[in-house]
C-alpha cells in the first residue's frame, strides 16, 4: 500500500538561489519548473538526486521559519558515502558545518545550514 516517501517539499523566499544552492553543493538535477495557476503558488521546481526528489515552492507572501525550536519537521538528510570527505568537499563550496560531525552509533552525523538558513542533516551509515 504505502512506498515510500515521494518528495520533500522546501518553501523558498527566492527560488533561483534554492536552485542554485541544492545544485552546486548536493548535484540535484532540474527535473520540472512551473508556474501554476494558483492564488498561493507563485513557482514551484522539482529536482532529483538518484531516487529523491525535492519539491521547491515559491509562495505568494512568505515569511521565515521561526529559530526556535517547535513541534514539525526538523530537517532532510542526505546521505554521504564518507563524512570526512563530505565536510572538506562543503568547505570548498563555502558551506559551513553547524554541528558535528559526530559518532552516533554505528553511524556519523552532521549538520549544515542551506543558503536560507534550514538544516540539512548529512549521515553516513
Amino acid at each position: 500500500m504505502f512506498k515510500r516517501i515521494d518528495h520533500v517539499e522546501i518553501t523558498t523566499s527566492d527560488l533561483d538561489k534554492c536552485i542554485n544552492f541544492y545544485s552546486d553543493v548536493f548535484g540535484f538535477k532540474l527535473k520540472e519548473r512551473m508556474k501554476p495557476k494558483s492564488p498561493e503558488l507563485e513557482e514551484i521546481a522539482f529536482l532529483t538526486l538518484n531516487d529523491t526528489m525535492l519539491e521547491l515552492v515559491k509562495m505568494k507572501g512568505i515569511v521565515p521559519v521561526p529559530s526556535c525550536a517547535q513541534v514539525g519537521f526538523r530537517s532532510m538528510a542526505i546521505e554521504v558515502d564518507d563524512m570526512d570527505k563530505a565536510v572538506e568537499y562543503l568547505k570548498t563550496k563555502g558551506v559551513a558545518v553547524t554541528w558535528g560531525p559526530v559518532n552516533i552509533g554505528t553511524s556519523k552525523r552532521a549538520e549544515i545550514k542551506d543558503w536560507e538558513g534550514l538544516t540539512v542533516e548529512l549521515r553516513q551509515w
